[in-house]
């Protein structure tokens, strides 16, 4: 409330824990959120000051002053005022109505519950109540209420799971830990209410992996960093409960720091229309002067011998001053060329076509029982006017669901085969699901359909073997049992979550770990394996393996990773299994499927020992210890034997593909803003079929300076278009001057060109110097994919297209990161998904899947637009035809500014006369059914507003109404009499044919000689309706795609640290087995029971199918 006082830049923050005074003196913001717009203090004069932007408003204002002076005026000042206070009570109504959701919407945010920990005891306070300082408890599942530094928590060394999908959009879970002299407190309410910490750290900022501060607690100093902070807008995953103290709260968070402002959005139209109302004025002036000029040469000339019968004495009127009075007087009378009525029909058409929207059938979603929903009014017809589209990639394109598709093990393939593919062998009962059901512990929700898979595991293939213990091995799943007894996997990336679900279906049961060993049940027998080594994933290496001693003593290698890194490190006795291999990935990759390269290898038990001890020793290390463990990791990552690869199936939403293939068409440009990785988000482009292995060059910005992104921003233009081209060197061109020259190198561009670039690059290619080349580079691509980016980032490369290049964008998103983009793009899409309903509630429309967008922006849009261009073609033309009469009246009545419509009718042209059919044609006009075409709407709308006219007529000219206001309507029984006179039918008769054939006949002519595309389409419909030939539909044949790797992997790294201290191991019984001992889990085992079940005998266990390298 009082903001104002607050330090206008704040250089550091000091917070003390569980001390509300302490805190109060710095005036922090406190946890209450706004995106609303108004209040009931500051509604009416901002949102006049909004209406009033509307030129035409303003011009309707100044009118109404002008009738208010009675020298100049020949109507009545309520004709202005009345449609004027109309229209803006109608807009008011509106805009609060929309901002009554905003604050409802806030409301529920700001009332929800969180445990605050006040004087020993926990309270439940609402989310605005809370303060910074505050200690407050989170549970599992629970969205956090503001920036937390983590205290303590359920698990063991204070460790914390969370979901950041609001934040980045990344779904695979991240680990935050608490200091150790913190989570020593534990779940004590009594230590933590006398915990009273100070904490030093940076100022609000919108930087979402950065946090530098300092804890001082107990006389020592305690560094801070982003991994000690749990930021608002995540929710707490697999981990009971956690105390964090408040950082920043509510719009100091980094959530809204990333959010952006609410801005008032406006159609092209109705800065068109502001354009057109200055012209038309103008036009009204030239008017005006030119009927003052004659009115003061009629007063000098012929006005001196009506002096005498009206009673003026000789001098009395000035011929220049009455000239001055008549423009005034013609500048009111010739106003409605712009009637008013023109903006309350603009408002009733776009309320028409929102419902259309809402009321659409196809655009609702039966899964969710939900339906589109045009949550403004405004901006319909610019849906047909979108360039670009902004698209966000985790739960907007992909439903966040990974599956295990396919598998290439020992050269051959397992899983579903595309029927298109016609050298691929057939399946037997491929369209079945296998059948798990005799292992108890899989998972239900996993389907497979090759069944050839498990004959292989049936029949006791060494290779399958070691490609499902590979994956039962390899990873960091964390598991425990629910209630129930069943086996739940605690997942931090998706994809190994798919992996280890299907080697548990295929009988490699993943059971449990500590920080030295990996329990299996392999095939009903419970294994225990001794974990010697954990070599961690990071970007660098994209792989990560695992040493492990069996049993039997052998020591073993488990590696997986990307085939282009992992495929370098192979034996060279794996030439002929590479090949098929490479092959296999190369197929996958092209059908759009996430893969990863298998291979293992065979260890010494002294070599080992050696390299172990060289590690430990390397750990020890100060100065380069990461580069030295780096090389010992590739020192024992080689000679590997390929054992295959996977290809799980990142999920896209349905018809994602065929959207994105029809906004092409139609010219529009998507580009993929995304918090994910770059190889994920490559392999989604590939999946959508936006990246394709057809095109030209793909061209991909990785600096980390901006002379780097410079550079290779420079290379790309020089592939572009020569070099010559590239003549600017980033330096700063004049705007007009840039945007002439885009658009004339966008035409002699040729082929297809891609562009990727990461948020660090991004961040330096959007300085001054370099967002010019960017801009340049990006718009000549088909296709843009700007990975790792935060949210405030993807709201830049929104405005900087917006701005830059003129044109009307979209943003669509279905989180709490997208809410900035959908903020500053002229259109907003939000999508009802699985993160929550943020970008739902800051967006301009709203719908369940993205395939709907095609609808809303082709079907919808395009309607939209065309039906406001006609209507607004039709509404000019009709006020043109009815205005200038006066005007031509003029030169007969000595330019007196009489009116030649007595103002009843003058009032009533727009709002009753004329209104019905412009609105019909506005609302339900389509291109493929013309209103030319008489319909029912027609007949009704045309018929209704020509009884509407003759009825208010004799009502006017009646002897009823003459009784009871004889002063404003003195005309009784002038209708009847007149319209008794054959001449007035026959006036009526030949002034509409004279008004219409003309019209028929170039329509019928443009038609027939110049037809349009409507009008081609229109045809072709017609025909098709008589002859509707049986089209045969041809398979789809997939092209032979090129090398190209379809690696990614939503890891992150760290985990193999955590495992191998055992800092997130939880506190349970010793195992079935210790050591490293093998035995019977069962006595009858599920893949024997598998095996009666098919009626083979158990002694197909024996049988070796393996292939031999």
């Amino acid at each position: 409330m009082f903001c104002s006082q607050k330090k206008s830049l704040e250089v550091e923050r000091i917070v003390k824990a569980n001390d509300r005074e302490y805190n109060e003196k710095f005036q922090y913001a406190d946890n209450r959120i706004h995106t609303s717009k108004y209040n009931i203090l500051t509604f009416l004069p901002i949102n006049l000051f909004e209406q009033f932007q509307r030129v035409a408003n303003a011009y309707f204002l100044f009118l109404l002053i002008l009738q208010l002076i009675p020298e100049i005026s020949s109507l009545t000042w309520f004709t202005t005022i009345v449609p004027l206070v109309l229209v803006i009570t109608m807009t008011a109504v509106k805009d609060a109505t929309d901002d009554y959701f905003r604050h409802k919407s806030d409301n529920q945010v700001n009332n929800r519950l969180s445990e605050v920990l006040i004087d020993s005891k926990l309270q439940n306070e609402k989310w605005m109540n809370v303060k910074v300082g505050d200690v407050i408890k989170l549970e599992n599942n629970q969205f956090v209420a503001a920036d937390l530094l983590l205290l303590s928590s359920s698990e063991p060394h204070g460790l914390c799971y969370i979901e950041t999908a609001e934040l980045d959009g990344e779904t695979n879970l991240k680990v935050r830990h608490a200091l150790s002299v913190t989570s020593e407190l534990g779940a004590d309410f009594s230590r933590l209410a006398k915990f009273d910490g100070i904490v030093v750290c940076e100022a609000p900022n919108n930087k979402l992996d950065r946090f530098v501060g300092v804890l001082s607690w107990k006389d020592s100093k305690h560094t801070l960093h982003n991994e000690n902070v749990i930021l608002r807008g995540c929710i707490l995953r697999n981990t009971s409960w956690c105390f964090g103290m408040v950082i920043f709260a509510g719009p100091d968070t980094k959530l809204m720091q990333n959010s952006g402002k609410t801005k008032f959005k406006r159609t092209s139209i109705d800065k068109l229309l502001n354009t057109l109302v200055l012209w038309i004025f103008g036009f009204l002036v030239c008017l005006g002067i030119i009927l003052a000029i004659g009115n003061s040469i009629w007063e000098n000339q012929v006005g001196d011998q009506f002096r005498t019968f009206l009673f003026w004495n000789k001098g009395e009127k000035n011929s220049v001053f009455s000239g001055f009075l008549t423009f005034w007087s013609y500048i009111i009378i010739l106003n409605t060329v712009v009637p008013i009525s023109l903006y309350v029909s603009m408002e009733v058409i776009r309320l028409g076509h929102s419902y259309f929207i809402n009321w659409d059938r196809k655009m609702y979603y039966s899964g969710k029982s939900t339906p589109a929903e045009a949550r403004t009014t405004t901006l319909n017809e610019e849906l047909g006017q979108i360039e670009y589209v902004f698209s966000d990639k985790t739960g907007t394109l992909t439903q966040n669901i990974m599956t295990f598709k396919k598998c290439s093990i020992n050269g051959k393939i397992y899983g579903e085969v595309n029927e298109d593919m016609g050298h691929k062998t057939d399946i037997p009962k491929k369209n079945e699901p296998m059948d798990f059901s005799v292992n108890l512990q899989a998972d239900r929700t996993f389907q497979f359909f090759d069944h050839r898979l498990m004959e292989s595991v049936k029949l006791g293939d060494s290779k399958v073997y070691e490609f499902l213990r590979l994956l039962a091995l390899c990873h960091t799943v964390m598991s425990e049992e629910n209630s129930a007894g069943q086996l739940i996997y605690q997942v931090q990336s998706p994809d190994e979550g798919a992996l280890v679900t299907a080697a548990r279906n295929f009988g490699f049961i993943f059971k449990s770990r500590t920080p030295d060993t990996i329990t299996v049940e392999e095939l009903g027998t419970l294994v225990t394996y001794q974990l010697l080594a954990f070599l961690d994933f990071n970007n660098i290496r994209k792989r990560m393996s695992v040493i492990v001693r069996n049993p039997e003593g052998q020591i073993k290698l488990y590696s997986k990773g990307a085939d282009t890194i992992l495929f370098e490190k192979l034996h060279p006795s794996n030439e002929d299994l590479l090949t098929l291999t490479t092959d296999h990935l190369s197929e996958f990759a092209g059908e759009g499927l996430r893969t990863l390269a298998i291979a293992y290898r065979d260890l010494d038990d002294k070599y080992f020992k050696e390299w172990h001890k060289m590690l430990e020793d390397a750990n020890t290390l100060k100065d380069e210890r990461d580069e030295r463990i780096a090389g010992l990791y590739e020192e024992i990552e080689r000679d590997l034997m390929l054992l295959g690869a996977t290809a799980v199936e990142d999920k896209l939403q349905e018809g994602v593909t065929e959207t994105i293939a029809s906004l092409s068409l139609a010219n529009i440009k998507i580009w993929v803003l995304t918090g994910d990785k770059q190889e994920t988000a490559i392999n989604i482009g590939y999946a959508c079929n936006m990246l394709t292995d057809d095109m030209n060059d793909v061209f991909i910005v990785a600096g980390n300076t901006a002379v780097e992104v410079r550079e290779e921003l420079r290379k790309a233009k020089e592939n572009l278009f020569g070099q010559n081209r590239s003549s600017s060197n980033g330096h700063v061109v004049f705007e007009k001057q840039q945007l002439e020259l885009d658009s004339v190198v966008e035409e002699t561009i040729t082929g297809d060109y891609a562009l990727i670039i990461n948020g660090h690059s991004l961040a330096h290619a959007l300085e001054s110097d370099v967002k010019n080349d960017l801009l340049e580079l990006a718009c000549m691509c088909k296709t843009v994919v700007c990975c790792r980016v935060t949210p405030l980032q993807k709201a830049q490369v929104v405005e900087l297209v917006r701005n830059y290049r003129n044109a009307v964008t979209l943003a669509i998103g279905d989180g709490a990161n997208d809410v900035s983009m959908i903020k500053s793009a002229h259109i907003g899409v939000g999508i009802s998904g699985q993160e929550g309903l943020q970008a739902v509630l800051a967006s301009d429309y709203s719908f369940a899947q993205f395939r709907y967008l095609q609808r809303l922006l082709l079907v919808h849009g395009r309607w939209s637009y065309f039906r406001m261009c006609k209507f607004l073609g039709y509404f000019f033309y009709k006020n043109f035809a009815f205005t200038l009469v006066h005007f031509w009246f003029g030169f007969f009545c000595g330019f007196s500014a009489q009116t030649v419509y007595d103002q009843w009718f003058i009032t009533l042209f727009n709002i009753v006369y004329t209104s019905l059919p412009v609105l019909a044609m506005g609302i339900f006009d389509q291109i493929a059914l013309d209103t030319s075409y008489w319909t029912v709407i027609n007949h009704v709308f045309i018929w209704g507003s020509v009884a509407t006219y003759f009825s208010i007529l004799f009502t006017m000219h009646s002897n009823g109404i003459f009784g009871i206001f004889p002063n404003q309507f003195p005309f009784v029984g002038n209708v009847r009499h007149s319209l008794t006179q054959k001449c007035i039918w026959l006036v009526i008769l030949l002034t509409t044919v004279a008004s219409v054939v003309p019209v028929v006949i170039v329509r019928f002519l443009k038609m027939d000689l110049c037809p349009t595309l409507s009008d081609q389409i229109r045809q072709r419909q017609k025909a098709q309706k008589k002859t509707r030939p049986l089209r045969s539909r041809r398979p789809q044949t997939r092209r032979s795609s090129s090398r190209r790797s379809g690696y990614a992997f939503a890891h992150q790294e760290g985990y193999g640290e955590l495992i191998t201290s055992g800092k997130n191991m939880r506190a349970k019984n010793p195992p079935l087995t210790s050591g490293l001992e093998k035995t019977l889990y069962n006595s009858t085992s599920w893949i024997e029971n598998f095996c009666k079940k098919t009626t083979d005998t158990v002694s197909c266990f024996s049988q070796d199918k393996t292939v031999k390298l």
